[in-house]
């Protein structure tokens, strides 16, 4: 078995900062710019999670590819972290936004662009009710209201090291004696997240069974395979079991997909036949433009109407002025029409196995003991045998590691998603990007083994 020799990785990591430096002056300039006004001299603080001694700025981006300031252009693996999905500046949604910003940009009442949006979401995902949100977070966030409205319960259950965006019940985990804590880096937290949040972990029935069988969970918010912490699918049987203690414990079950959406046009929910009382999805249904939209079915409907459309809607703690605006729905309407679609999978998933299985051979070669998963158009390599929940996958992180792979490849030009070690397909990628990325992951490896 191939030893990492951590000195040499040190050595490597330096090497290829320098190398880094040199080649994006006009990133290092603006960056010391923003400094004067922005926090961490970025606008959105997880900017700051790239490699590197500061963020690479970019000119512009089309297709799969982006190009920097400083002329340097990439094969894009990251996709906006699935909300560029479809591919940066997608013709189709672009031609929309053209044809819409001149005619209106928020008036905060409805267009016919969602009647078209309602129809699309409900034949692509089933639930045959829906509403708009600007981000994933905020949907999450409505559907949990709407869940302790429905059932009068006030706890809700996530697994270990979830993702579910800024959602203040997912940034929680369970610590070393099976307490629920606030995950690190969690910020400025108001409350004992154990006053309103339960966390298992996930693939675990027994420790599921004995929280819902309490009666004090309102929802349980669940993403169909955990996709932040690596991916680590669900057990055969996991999503069965999860449904028949919901519906026996009177919980209703959220299936939030603003990842998984990567499984095909339906998601998981329709490609493994899930059941869910709530759906969430976000990011890339607007091709780039924020906008995101959860569902439900006729029962949640009914339970929640009145307050959802009362004359105290307004301050209900759902919704946003900004919502559902007319740019963002004809954004979304485009793109549902002409991307996500099972011709696009069809070119997009085969280039995820293709990029896993160039992975797994230069693991092998090198007889490392990592693992590689594949989710639908979404791949990503872990320095460990296969995780089977969020705190195994947790405990193997390797963040030295992390940054010197993200680096020695965004050097030779390939971005991947950062946090983790994770690459994203649109049909714009081509199988060459893929080889690419199998020789610059390979020659990584090398240098780290030889």
């Amino acid at each position: 078995m191939s030893i990492i020799d951590r000195s040499r990785l040190g050595d490597l990591m330096a090497a290829e900062t320098r190398t880094f430096v040199e080649r994006h002056p006009r990133s290092a300039e603006l960056h010391e710019q923003a400094r004067r006004s922005l926090l961490a001299g970025v606008p959105m603080n997880w900017m700051t999670r790239w490699p590197g001694p500061h963020p690479v700025f970019v000119d512009h981006a089309e297709g799969a590819r982006f190009t920097d300031v400083d002329n340097n252009t990439y094969v894009d693996l990251c996709l906006g972290d699935t909300g560029a999905m479809t591919g940066h500046s997608l013709p189709v949604t672009v031609d929309a936004l053209t044809a819409q910003a001149p005619r209106g940009i928020t008036t905060m009442l409805p267009s016919d662009d969602a009647v078209a949006v309602g129809d699309q979401l409900r034949e692509r995902f089933g639930l045959p009710v829906w509403q708009i949100a600007m981000t994933a977070t905020d949907a999450n966030r409505f559907v949990l209201r709407l869940a302790r409205h429905a059932t009068g319960r006030r706890k809700v259950l996530v697994f270990n090291w979830c993702y579910h965006g800024t959602v203040d019940e997912a940034l929680n985990v369970l610590d070393t004696d099976g307490r629920v804590v606030p995950r690190p880096g969690n910020t400025g937290w108001a409350v004992d997240p154990a006053e309103f949040v339960e966390v298992v972990e996930f693939n675990d029935v027994d420790a599921l069974r004995a929280v819902l069988e309490r009666g004090e969970v309102a929802a349980v918010l669940a993403e169909p395979a955990l996709t932040n912490i690596g991916i680590v699918p669900p057990d055969p049987s996991y999503h069965d079991e999860l449904r028949r203690l919901t519906r026996e414990t009177g919980t209703l079950l959220v299936i939030d997909e603003t990842h998984t959406i990567c499984v095909g046009p339906g998601g998981a929910t329709r490609a493994w036949g899930l059941e869910p009382d709530l759906f969430v999805i976000g990011k890339p249904i607007g091709g780039g433009v924020p906008c995101a939209a959860y569902g439900m079915t006729a029962e949640v409907a009914a339970s929640v109407l009145e307050a959802a459309s009362g004359e105290d809607a307004d301050v209900s703690g759902i919704g946003g002025t900004l919502t559902a605006n007319p740019l963002a729905l004809a954004a979304v309407r485009a793109t549902l029409d002409g991307a996500l679609r099972e011709q696009d999978f069809a070119v997009s998933i085969p280039l995820a196995q293709r990029w896993a299985e160039g992975v797994q051979s230069v693991i092998d070669a090198h007889d490392l003991p990592w693992t590689v998963h594949r989710l639908g158009s979404r791949a990503e390599y872990w320095f460990c045998p296969p995780p089977r929940n969020g705190g195994e996958a947790a405990a193997a992180i390797d963040h030295d590691l992390d940054a010197f792979l993200h680096l020695w490849c965004l050097n030779r030009g390939i971005l991947l998603t950062p946090f983790h070690n994770m690459a994203l397909f649109c049909p714009a990628h081509t199988a060459d990007d893929v080889d690419l990325h199998t020789e610059v992951f390979g020659g990584a490896v090398d240098a780290l083994t030889r």
